[in-house]
């Protein structure tokens, strides 16, 4: 298939669609390989950006979305009467914190760190469509694992995880708990 070809497709599929488009997806319906549309994407992302389009192509991780442009957010908020997103609490952005940096994570080890009942800011995050469910803790009583999701890339700004800045990551082990609390968790 011809390059300016691939664009054409690569930019009727995201706008489409609506929501991140896995990059497998739109080599598997273009009938390419995945370098041959990771190529014509980032061609189409930066025609977009150098010709100041109204539109955007982002990549999250390993799909890509259309989305609006930054600079167009006033207007767009004006037609449509889009109220801003609530903004997060403190206790949401230090779970979402956690979240994002120890993912997959339990509601019980985001407690550990923050020291107190994370279930409103866990239950808060999930509506906001910030963090999602991503399988289960294989232990007694299979906890729920949380991850973020692609609307917490796109609300942050970020293509991927490795694009969060560093920090000095804590581990939390048995190894780390103090005498009487290691006893305790022995008897669970």
């Amino acid at each position: 298939m011809e390059a300016t070809e691939l664009e054409r497709v690569i930019e009727a599929i995201l706008f489409a669609a609506g929501e991140p488009v896995e990059t497998e997806r739109i080599a598997l319906a273009a009938e390419c390989d995945l370098d041959e549309v990771e190529a014509a994407a980032k061609r189409l992302m930066d025609r977009l950006s150098y010709e100041r389009r109204g539109v955007r192509i982002v990549r999250l991780e390993r799909a890509y979305q259309m989305c609006s442009s930054t600079e167009m957010s006033a207007y767009i908020t004006k037609a449509l009467e889009t109220r801003k997103p609530p903004k997060l609490s403190a206790s949401q952005l230090e779970t979402l914190t956690i979240v994002a940096y120890y993912q997959p994570a339990t509601k019980a080890y985001i407690e550990q760190i923050r020291g107190v009942d994370s279930s409103y800011s866990v239950s808060a995050l999930l509506n906001k469509h910030l963090i999602e469910e991503s399988g289960r803790l294989n232990v007694p009583g299979r906890p729920i694992l949380y991850r973020t999701t692609p609307d917490f890339l796109r609300t942050f700004g970020l293509e991927s995880l490795d694009d969060l800045p560093e920090i000095e990551k804590m581990q939390f082990g048995k190894h780390d708990l103090p005498e009487s609390e290691l006893e305790e968790t022995a008897h669970e």
